[in-house]
């Protein structure tokens, strides 16, 4: 990717992070009628689930900004102490906090039974890439360790790519039903991502054959 087309996928993010913000700051308010907690009515009173979804919701925009460090070649030559700092940032916060509430969430989604499958694969894969993300960068496995990041912060971006869907199935006014939308989109969401990252891991391997490791992850 050129140097323009990364500047303009860093600010995309950056803009997608904002708009994460001012859509969660009206659940500070802690109302069990705000928005999307509308139609969870019937789960709310679970205290799992309560507690999963307000720790997912309010510090989802930590794993956008840290992750996004992680991909920016002047970061890591010029200042590999935050590149160090902001990995460790975002492997804390998805292991221990994002990856696990949304787990918990995932038992509860709408859409029925085949959007939670969707929604449980997702959190899995997410940990488990971060995980091991976090585990060749300990090994000092670089290339590897690059790969699993590329495939965890595909996974974060399901968080931009579901909401962009949503949006694009009501304005383009796509007769579907609203609970198989929800069920497409659920799955969309991060299948494409982790295609997309698939592809650039392959053209990376392509493009730098002595580092074939970065398909063997």
């Amino acid at each position: 990717m050129k140097k323009g087309g990364i500047a303009l996928f860093a600010a995309g993010i950056l803009f997608a992070t904002w708009l994460l913000i001012r859509l969660s700051i009206p659940y500070l308010a802690f109302n069990r009628y705000t928005d999307f907690l509308m139609t969870k009515q019937r789960v709310y009173h679970i205290r799992t689930w309560r507690i999963s979804f307000y720790v997912h919701v309010l510090i989802s925009f930590i794993v956008m900004l840290t992750g996004l460090l992680q991909f920016s070649w002047y970061v890591i030559k010029k200042y590999p102490g935050l590149h160090r700092r902001a990995g460790t940032i975002y492997a804390g916060v998805v292991l221990f906090f994002s990856g696990p509430s949304g787990l918990v969430m995932a038992f509860y989604a709408n859409g029925g039974m085949p959007a939670r499958i969707s929604f449980i694969i997702l959190s899995l894969l997410w940990l488990y890439t971060t995980a091991m993300g976090w585990y060749y960068a300990r090994q000092h496995k670089w290339m590897l360790h690059g790969a699993m990041m590329l495939r965890s912060y595909a996974l974060t971006l399901s968080a931009v790519s579901l909401r962009l869907y949503a949006y694009l199935i009501d304005v383009l006014n796509i007769p579907i039903r609203p609970r198989t939308s929800y069920i497409l989109i659920a799955w969309l969401s991060w299948t494409l991502n982790l295609i997309i990252a698939e592809l650039i891991i392959r053209k990376l391997a392509k493009t730098y054959p002595v580092k074939k490791e970065l398909t063997h992850s």
